[in-house]
């Protein structure tokens, strides 16, 4: 019986560290994230630790994969991954499950040890949701590259604006209504939801949470003095994607500790829509795209963006574009969306046939 718990032990933690593995893996290429990679390789480090401590001869010599009635057995779905989100939610469950058989079957030799496992399966949840929070909305916004922002404080407004956006190319749409009274914006956010969603576009809601969560939108969007990050987290119901406005590299570095979704870059040119607010020029829309090539954070460029000077910003790095006016103060605000997303798609096409 003995024999029998160290090759109880020796399995699972074989098992564990092969889902760390994965669950590394993912969060270095697929998230690009450094700081969750690292917290992946810490909580593997911290399980070799643990099981270090107990007799490492005793457990090589229990292992018998030749004998053991339990190798080739396979469930028909068992296998069956489609995409590496099915690999991430196979290793996070094939982790926990294992840190639980040793946390249980350590204590019958050392309470002490099988303690030190049983936080590491704590971890190991609250690291699954991490991953989950930041990576289901950031897959979402990879697909976004022409966002554009309604402002107004009219509902048939910002309704007509929104479906004649969502039908001609907008790929996300932020309502942004400082001047609305709580029961209107609810309703019109509603509305303004379903648009967006009937159209297979991202909806987003400027500085509200609760009526982002309310109204069940993709997202919210909140600029530097709003609240911190992490409230969205406490209190979302999926989820959702975060954007945070940045205006300089120092401000952007920091948001970045926060894990938004994406980051406002701006405004690059001078805007009416916030005529106060100093550009930061298309050397900071470079600048902050080099940075965040190695951030799970995506962007869009913002402010004074038009038909004459968008190229500039895509040169710049930018390959997502936030406009107001342009589209919205446009005499045909639908021609006005088609003709701006076909310039980001000829940019995008130019692009790859220079790569090739």
């Amino acid at each position: 019986m003995d024999n029998a718990v160290y090759r109880i032990i020796d399995a699972n933690f074989n098992r564990a560290r092969e889902a760390l593995r994965i669950i590394e893996e993912f969060c270095r290429f697929a998230l690009n994230s450094k700081s969750l990679s690292a917290r992946v390789k810490e909580l593997r480090h911290q399980l070799c630790n643990s099981i270090a401590q107990l007799d490492s001869d005793r457990l090589i010599s229990s292992r018998d994969t030749l004998s053991d009635v339990g190798v080739g057995q396979v469930i028909a779905s068992q296998s069956s991954r489609n995409d590496l989100k099915d690999c991430l939610t196979a290793g996070c469950k094939r982790l926990v499950e294992a840190l639980r058989v040793l946390s249980e079957v350590i204590q019958i030799h050392n309470k002490a040890i099988a303690k030190q496992i049983e936080q590491l399966r704590y971890a190991a949840y609250t690291l699954e949701k991490d991953i989950v929070l930041i990576s289901e909305p950031l897959e979402k916004y990879r697909k976004v590259h022409l966002y554009i922002i309604i402002t107004s404080n009219y509902p048939a407004e910002i309704l007509s604006l929104a479906s004649q956006c969502a039908t001609s190319g907008a790929d996300c749409i932020q309502l942004r209504a400082k001047q609305m009274q709580n029961d209107d914006l609810f309703a019109a956010a509603i509305e303004f939801v379903k648009i967006c969603r009937d159209n297979g576009v991202c909806s987003v809601i400027n500085d509200r949470l609760d009526i982002a969560i309310a109204s069940d939108a993709d997202g919210i969007h909140f600029g530097q003095n709003d609240l911190p990050l992490e409230c969205v987290r406490q209190l979302e119901q999926k989820p959702m994607i975060i954007g945070k406005s940045t205006h300089s590299l120092e401000q952007l570095k920091s948001a970045c500790d926060e894990y938004p979704t994406y980051v406002g870059l701006g405004p690059v040119f001078a805007t009416t829509t916030k005529p106060t607010a100093e550009p930061v020029g298309l050397d900071y829309v470079n600048k902050a795209t080099t940075f965040l090539a190695e951030e799970p954070v995506g962007h869009v460029a913002i402010g004074g963006i038009t038909m004459e000077n968008v190229e500039q910003v895509l040169n710049a790095g930018a390959d997502c574009i936030a406009v107001c006016n342009a589209v919205t103060k446009a005499h045909d605000p639908s021609q006005a969306c088609k003709a701006l997303k076909q310039k980001i798609i000829s940019f995008d096409k130019g692009l790859l046939i220079k790569k090739i």
